[in-house]
């Protein structure tokens, strides 16, 4: 079959691919993102790109996307476009990912030129609970003799329990096959690294020659659906040695996780898109080894918080139930493996642990959130919010802990939406608007290329708060204000005009926008109003909501309120944690007995499957107004919109 050369602009990215091969997935191999909601099925048409130089012509199915000026200049959709011929693209910058904000535990870094972090604290775990995941024990062993005849094993049994408990010690096979001649060449003195398997078991890693104690790391990792986070860790002192992100390189595949699980059990197979997860974290690994001088064969611990379905794609387990009816994934509890089973770039024998879930959309990120958050240690009833493409949310305190799933769609995301784009350079993070006066922050102070999650937010609050909307989000058709517009039938409010845009189109948001957030902010909404009322409890009595994740640590409290995505309590009882997945992985690495709590909270929580709860539908119904259609939960609005 004839290969094709392909050039993306404005990178100068180069590949040879194969003729059946389409743009995306040329795009792909030579390691350019481009802008996939759907993971290539031609649904979205969000992978618009220009040809510059070579043949290709949009398909029947892509034209719908696609105006006629785009025809005309060489635009076609990337999934849907065969490489027929060599090729040169040019890949817009709506269509790129650049400078991605990635929320980490401390701070916020960029996904292309990871910055260090420079980290003055440690976990607070008390020195009675700090114990590590892994744990190297320097051994200086009795040579044998005719009187003290003991094998070679038996003798570093003998040495480990004389400075651990282990009533039941366990060695691999390959560590023991190159035991007699280490023990021999080293003078006998050597270091075990260590593992419990439980109360009762002990697991020998490995035997290296002399003492390395002082050398023991391990790598914490939140797995999320869009970013990827990676903490460099010493077990031996707790202290954060370094941070890194990356982009989740899934994201070829489909934005969302339906999308990708149906392109591992249907379109690409599994391994692809196991291979997609495993690159980008071994990619972190090896620059946190290189910036901190440390040896990967040292780390010897690894434990990842994700959601259910990254858990299993990170693992390779089949994703395929957990999208179907009655929603059931391989396992919640999954078993720890090795490093070399995985193809991780640290020791061979190191622990590969991951976080327990709840469900299939509950999963051991929020599991590390809860735990993390301290909601189980507290009598204070208090929530768990972490708002992204799905909303979970737990509820309770240290006697009870209830939780559920809502989709809320990707607008949150800023996709799915006209100009609507991801947290990168030249997002619309921030808005306020005076009459026909709009006022904007954007990411990296770039100029604009579109609208972000939190930018829509703001836009939605200030348009609402201005009565330039009304509370079902419909723009009039008679407004005197310059910035309402009517395109192609649709109304619209210009939020940035073609000489403010990178592009040179204006940056808008329609009431197709506007109705798409207020779905999804009727989603979580309604599911923390079923949650509560499963309890017999309302919004007042939350006191405490903790809202987790990269999306909102970007929230305007009192935005969020006004268009009804959080309760209408006092901001102060409003708290943002970060990367709160992330925080609870580190503290399972550090601490057995977090782990193990990570495990009980984990059996603990009661899931209410909210797909099959004929009330979530009647609140979310009442949800899809401005705050919501009963104005009394929001009194705040009510005042500053005098009704």
């Amino acid at each position: 079959m004839s290969k094709h050369k392909v050039v993306f602009q404005p990178v100068g990215a180069k590949v040879e691919v194969e003729g059946e091969s389409n743009i995306l997935e040329a795009a792909a191999e030579s390691g350019i993102y481009i802008n996939s909601l759907c993971g290539g099925e031609g649904v979205c048409g969000k992978c618009r790109v220009q040809i510059t130089r070579g043949e290709a012509r949009p398909t029947s199915h892509s034209i719908r996307f696609l105006s006629r000026e785009e025809i005309n200049s060489g635009f076609v959709l990337a999934c849907q476009t065969e490489v027929k011929n060599d090729l040169e693209v040019w890949v817009p910058p709506e269509a790129r990912l650049e400078e991605e904000q990635i929320l980490t535990t401390e701070s916020m870094v960029c996904y292309q030129s990871p910055q260090d972090l420079e980290v003055k604290d440690t976990l607070d775990i008390p020195s009675l609970l700090y114990m590590p995941m892994t744990q190297k024990i320097y051994l200086s062993l009795p040579k044998p003799s005719l009187t003290d005849n003991l094998a070679d094993l038996d003798r570093v049994y003998r040495e480990i329990r004389k400075k651990v408990q282990a009533p039941t010690l366990e060695i691999s096979l390959p560590s023991l096959r190159s035991m007699a001649s280490m023990l021999r060449e080293n003078e006998w003195q050597v270091t075990a690294t260590i593992y419990p398997l439980d109360e009762h078991c002990i697991e020998i890693l490995s035997l290296e020659p002399g003492d390395t104690c002082a050398e023991n790391y391990g790598i914490a990792c939140d797995i999320g659906t869009t970013t990827i986070v990676a903490q460099l860790v010493d077990l031996r002192s707790g202290a954060i040695l370094g941070v890194e992100a990356s982009h989740n390189q899934q994201a070829r595949y489909g934005e969302d996780v339906i999308s990708r699980m149906i392109y591992a059990c249907s379109r690409g197979g599994l391994s692809s898109i196991h291979a997609a997860v495993i690159e980008p974290v071994n990619t972190l690994i090896d620059t946190l080894v290189e910036k901190h001088g440390v040896e990967a064969s040292n780390l010897t611990a690894f434990i990842a918080a994700g959601n259910t379905t990254m858990t299993h794609l990170f693992l390779g387990l089949e994703p395929c139930t957990i999208r179907l009816e009655p929603y059931i994934p391989t396992a919640n509890f999954l078993p720890s493996a090795s490093a070399a089973e995985l193809n991780l770039h640290l020791h061979p024998n190191a622990r590969v642990t991951c976080v327990p879930g709840v469900s299939s959309y509950v999963g051991g990120d929020i599991t590390a959130g809860v735990l993390a958050s301290g909601i189980s240690n507290s009598s204070q009833i208090s929530a768990l919010i972490d708002i992204g493409t799905n909303g979970e949310i737990v509820v309770g305190n240290n006697e009870w802990l209830v939780c559920c799933s809502a989709s809320a769609g990707p607008a949150f995301e800023g996709s799915g939406t006209k100009c609507g784009m991801r947290a990168t350079r030249g997002a619309i993070q921030k808005v306020h608007i005076d009459s026909d006066q709009v006022h904007y922050e954007t990411i990296g102070g770039a100029k604009v290329r579109g609208i972000c999650g939190s930018g829509l937010i703001d836009a939605i609050a200030e348009l609402f708060r201005n009565r330039i909307i009304d509370p079902s989000g419909k723009l009039p058709r008679d407004s005197d204000n310059p910035r309402v517009q009517q395109n192609e039938g649709e109304m619209e409010f210009v939020l940035a005009s073609g000489d403010e845009t990178e592009t040179g189109k204006s940056v808008v948001i329609n009431e197709s926008d506007i109705s798409n957030l207020i779905k999804s902010k009727g989603a979580i909404l309604a599911a923390m109003r079923v949650l509560l009322n499963s309890v017999g409890m309302s919004f007042e009595g939350l006191e405490r909501i903790f809202v987790a994740g990269g999306f909102g640590n970007y929230l305007d409290v009192e935005k969020a309120i006004f268009i009804g995505l959080l309760p209408d309590i006092p901001p102060e009882r409003i708290k943002f944690i970060g990367n709160s997945s992330l925080t609870g992985a580190r503290m399972g690495l550090l601490s057995r007995h977090a782990l193990a709590r990570a495990n009980t909270l984990a059996r603990q929580m009661t899931y209410l499957e909210l797909s099959v709860d004929p009330k979530f539908y009647d609140e979310f119904v009442a949800a899809l107004f401005l705050p919501h259609t009963d104005m009394d939960l929001y009194p705040s609005v009510k005042q500053v919109m005098g009704s």
